[in-house]
């Protein structure tokens, strides 16, 4: 029996593969994600070296290399997600206080989510478009997300905080779409009941968002445009941070 994969792209892929998704028709319905991405890389040889280091997510979550799939899942192929040299809605959760938007982020809002009684310290990272990059101008940024992955992996970030400073507070609101020079991208807000645990928790937030949220960014510059991914080494959004 044959079987229809289809597997969603983001950011730069459906520019380089000439579509959206990708549609493969398979003898069975379960594989591996080596062995999904092996062909797509069959299917796409041009392109093997970017496919094999961008991810697989299965059902809005990071797949390992081993995991098995199945054609019935919700798949997606991620390219190294938005970082750069310095840290860089609506689909939201209950509280709304992990946010992907197309609309402009005001920073006293997003603090505003963690601010509570019981907490002595609030700090909020706020990050915007620079015009010059190593001697290049930078006009605009466009932003690109897996919106509902987007979220569940700030929803994560907060849970991965309260686990390691008890009792802080996150939330996260990040723009897709056009951004303009001096606008925000993202903000970041943390609180938590001593302001040591407040900056170190808001160190480790601004990181962990650009190694795991699929988010990426398109640099657009007065003689072309690319597409930014992970600079700061090897991509592998299913490890922890261990500097914290």
């Amino acid at each position: 029996m044959t079987c229809n994969w289809s597997i969603k792209l983001f950011a730069g892929l459906p520019e380089r593969l000439g579509a959206p998704s990708i549609n493969l028709q398979a003898e069975t319905d379960q594989m591996s994600v080596a062995d999904l991405k092996a062909a797509i890389s069959a299917k796409y040889p041009d392109h093997k070296a970017l496919i094999q280091i961008a991810f697989i997510a299965r059902n809005h979550a990071y797949a390992a290399e081993d995991a098995i799939l199945l054609a019935t899942d919700e798949l997606a192929l991620l390219p190294p997600v938005s970082g750069g040299e310095e840290p860089a809605q609506p689909v939201t959760e209950p509280v709304e206080r992990y946010v992907i938007t197309s609309e402009a982020i005001s920073s006293d809002e997003v603090l505003a989510k963690v601010i509570v009684p019981e907490h002595g310290a609030a700090i909020s990272f706020v990050g915007t478009t620079r015009e010059w990059t190593h001697g290049q101008r930078t006009v605009r940024l466009e932003y690109e997300a897996y919106a509902p992955m987007a979220v569940a992996t700030m929803r994560q970030i907060g849970d991965e905080i309260s686990e390691r400073w008890p009792n802080a507070l996150c939330a996260i609101s990040h723009r897709i779409g056009v951004v303009g020079l001096a606008e925000t991208s993202v903000v970041i807000a943390v609180s938590a009941p001593h302001r040591d645990s407040c900056y170190e928790a808001s160190r480790y937030a601004i990181e962990r968002l650009k190694q795991i949220v699929p988010i990426w960014k398109k640099e657009i510059w007065e003689d072309g445009s690319e597409w930014k991914g992970h600079q700061l080494g090897p991509w592998n959004p299913t490890e922890q941070l261990t500097d914290f």
